[in-house]
């Protein structure tokens, strides 16, 4: 168990996705965002959830070696096919083929997010994955929403929170926003275990 400090922690968002950073901004409480130097290169063989977890926890502990005495935030979503990780595909030829491959499939989200406090020897890391049916879908319908949302920083290219709703059938979750990059609920748990004071 934590001692409380005098003073309360700092929280920093070890991300510079805008995704994660409108997601955290939700709990109302003060943080900066720190870009993490972390490779994210999956190890030979290693599947998308253990990926996911090692690089969430290796995004956070990059981040709280620059700042000691803040509470970090880390966090890593893989797109999971049937064991194949898929990442962000970052151009629109390989978000198109991203999309053929998941049509009709279920695709299972890894989000991993972990928080750690250097200072206070606190380190803690979860996983939130997130099965997602997605639709049959045609090519014109992927090159519609691909040309609407150009989703190439998304993993696996699915912007659900914005037209990539409309192509999936099903979302099934115990953290609804996990999907969206940041599972919440989990991160919650994490940041009042490391000593913040959230509602």
């Amino acid at each position: 168990m934590l001692q409380s400090s005098p003073l309360p922690r700092s929280l920093v968002l070890g991300s510079t996705s805008r995704y994660r950073r409108e997601l955290l901004a939700r709990l109302g409480l003060p943080f900066e965002v720190a870009a993490p130097a972390a490779d994210e290169t999956p190890l030979p063989g290693e599947d998308p959830r253990t990926l996911a977890l090692r690089l969430a926890l290796a995004k956070a502990r990059a981040v709280a070696a620059q700042h000691p005495d803040a509470v970090v935030i880390g966090s890593d979503q893989v797109a999971d096919l049937d064991g194949q990780p898929l990442g962000k595909p970052g151009n629109h030829e390989r978000a198109t083929a991203q999309l053929r491959r998941m049509s009709g499939q279920t695709v299972i989200f890894q989000t991993a997010v972990a928080v750690v406090c250097q200072a206070a020897g606190f380190e803690q890391v979860d996983l939130a994955p997130v099965r997602v049916r997605f639709r049959e879908l045609s090519d014109a319908e992927i090159e519609r929403y691909l040309r609407s949302e150009q989703p190439y920083d998304c993993a696996g290219s699915a912007k659900s929170e914005g037209l990539g709703i409309a192509l999936l059938d099903a979302i099934d979750s115990d953290d609804p926003t996990a999907l969206i990059g940041l599972p919440l609920i989990r991160t919650c748990r994490m940041l009042r275990a490391a000593g913040l004071v959230l509602p």
